[in-house]
């Protein structure tokens, strides 16, 4: 079944419209509702190491496939990829947590924290400067580097103001973003022991995304 999602998305693509869209929305509804059992699923397995994610249902954690059109010159009115936010809170949440991105040619894994407010992305920069060596320790295992490489995301040409330009990991408080991402081909999406592996790839993720929390937790109230 989970075959028939990446087929859906792959006719999507080339038939962008609304017209073509509401005459296939019985095929959306039943690729969508796969989609929405597999993220369930996952949901139980990860719990097992993310207590908080107990409370999640699928529904709370997937993005719509309706695209946002008023400021952009693409007007597809439709995305051509289903996407899933996994942290307390839902697709919402500003807390580190897992992305399942399923679109062809492009499926992947992801976490960390996307587009964080300048106060959190603050918070995050202090959480490295007054911690770097237990960062590097997360960031260079092994075990890291060979599921995520390096840290994904936007980053500054210039060090940020408020910290000493001459630190040694000035270059981490540079980005914008701190994002991982596992690549995966569109097979292993559907694989049998695709849930079992995804797991292994997000759980590699949570000592990132939990040193990501404990900063923004660590916030004061105004920075």
């Amino acid at each position: 079944m989970k075959e028939q999602i990446i087929q859906f998305l792959s006719e999507l693509k080339e038939n962008n419209n609304r017209d073509w869209f509401l005459d296939h929305k019985t095929a959306y509804d039943e690729v969508r509702a796969e989609f929405l059992l597999t993220v369930d699923q996952l949901i139980l397995l990860l719990a097992r190491s993310n207590p908080a994610y107990a409370q999640l249902k699928a529904k709370d954690t997937v993005f719509r496939i309706n695209r946002d059109i008023r400021f952009s010159k693409d007007k597809s009115p439709y995305k051509t990829q289903f996407g899933s936010y996994l942290a307390a809170g839902g697709r919402k949440s500003p807390l580190g947590g897992h992305y399942l991105h399923v679109e062809p040619g492009n499926c992947f894994l992801a976490g960390g924290v996307y587009c964080p407010t300048p106060e959190n992305l603050k918070a995050l920069r202090s959480e490295i400067y007054f911690n770097l060596p237990g960062f590097e320790k997360i960031v260079k295992a092994p075990e890291f580097v060979q599921l995520f490489g390096e840290i994904q995301g936007d980053k500054l040409k210039k060090p940020p103001v408020g910290f000493p330009k001459d630190f040694e990991g000035i270059d981490y408080l540079k980005f914008k973003d701190y994002t991982l991402i596992h690549r995966i081909q569109d097979e292993e999406f559907y694989a049998p022991d695709y849930l079992e592996k995804a797991v292994v790839v997000f759980e590699a993720m949570n000592p990132f995304n939990q040193f990501l929390n404990q900063g923004m937790a660590n916030k004061p109230d105004a920075l």
